[in-house]
């Protein structure tokens, strides 16, 4: 089986990313200000926390866009507002034809937005989609892969799109962000959108970057204090953007060591392994015995993680061994029984080797 991983940045650009994070921060709050836990409730005229709206500002320069926000609900949040900011009920919204991520799907139920597929590993299909269906207002496009086999290039999706029609184009940029070289909102999106938990920030604020035009609606949204970004909360997510990138490239490089390692035959009972987004950059692993089930409580013990807490969270640092994703499982429910994913978190190849040659052992 062929997978199409993205490209993780090397070790060096992801220092560059950490370094040009710091320096946007830098530009926008003072020395004093980074020190401080921020402020809080709905200062006026703006209706929002002062370090709020100073670290957002850090984050549209970083990402070169004109304005960005902070919402509640974590990646989730961030694309449903996203969305609402774009279209309304009953609007069409061109999405890959491929199974979505759950919340998606529900934020589609809820919004009343009617979804329109197409295979965005086909361009030509892209443009004949676009023309059949003229009544359709926006795109979304997820950045990480919904299936193994996804190919397609966000940039190329987005330029041809654009191509058709100037309609609005949100990404989830979720399990991309600070790994990739740029983001949606970097390469021609309206809007990018991604959790900042996944980056080693605060639980459940998510981040939408990209064109004032729709941040400003999704502010008139955010009037209430309890809608708002605390000041603590903002200062806690540019922490986590200027630590995750390099510790990211960290895992990056982890994981193709222990797929070197693994293809090489250091680990008895594998019958094969890929490197795959699914949802974030992770080792796949089929099993020469339809014992996944057993492996993954096995790897519990041995103190590897059995669930995502927030998909390389500040709290995972031990590796993660856990089923196959849920758009995975939607195509292949088989793959239950014989498939494993493993994404070392924190931890090295030594460590991830041992676990997982221990588990298969005790599972024989």
């Amino acid at each position: 089986m062929k997978t199409y991983p993205l490209e993780s940045i090397s070790l060096k650009k992801a220092a560059e990313k950490q370094f040009r994070m710091v320096s946007c921060i830098m530009h926008n709050l003072t020395g004093t200000e980074q020190l401080s836990r921020g402020d809080l409730g709905v200062h006026q005229p703006e209706n929002e926390p002062l370090t709020t709206m100073k670290a957002e500002k850090a984050i549209a320069e970083f990402f070169e866009s004109e304005a960005a926000i902070m919402v509640r609900g974590s990646g989730t949040g961030a694309i449903r507002y996203a969305l609402s900011s774009v279209a309304k009920a009953n609007d069409r919204i061109l999405i890959h034809d491929a199974p979505v991520y759950s919340t998606t799907s529900i934020s589609f139920e809820m919004l009343g937005l009617i979804p329109i597929r197409a295979d965005f590993n086909d361009l030509d299909q892209i443009e004949k989609t676009m023309k059949e269906n003229p009544d359709i207002k926006a795109a979304l496009i997820q950045y990480s892969r919904q299936q193994l086999e996804d190919s397609y290039d966000i940039k190329e999706v987005i330029a041809r799109i654009k191509k058709c029609r100037d309609i609005p184009i949100v990404t989830d940029d979720n399990y991309a962000v600070m790994k990739v070289d740029r983001i949606g909102c970097e390469l021609g999106c309206d809007l990018s959108c991604f959790s900042s938990f996944k980056l080693q920030g605060p639980e459940g604020i998510g981040v939408v970057v990209g064109r004032k035009e729709y941040v400003d609606r999704i502010r008139k949204m955010h009037y209430s204090g309890g809608c708002q970004t605390q000041g603590h909360e903002a200062l806690d997510v540019l922490r986590g953007l200027v630590y995750a990138p390099v510790s990211l490239a960290i895992q990056a490089e982890t994981i193709e060591e222990i797929y070197r390692r693994l293809k090489g035959g250091e680990v008895k009972g594998i019958k094969d392994v890929m490197i795959a987004n699914a949802q974030s950059k992770v080792l796949i692993i089929e099993l020469e015995k339809d014992n996944a089930r057993m492996v993954l409580q096995k790897a519990n013990e041995l103190g590897a993680l059995p669930n995502p807490v927030g998909a390389e969270s500040k709290y995972e640092m031990a590796p993660l061994f856990y089923k196959v994703s849920g758009t995975f499982l939607a195509k292949d429910p088989t793959l239950i029984d014989r498939m494993i994913r493993v994404n070392p978190n924190r931890a090295g190849a030594d460590t991830v080797i041992d676990v997982l040659a221990r588990s298969i052992e005790l599972s024989a």
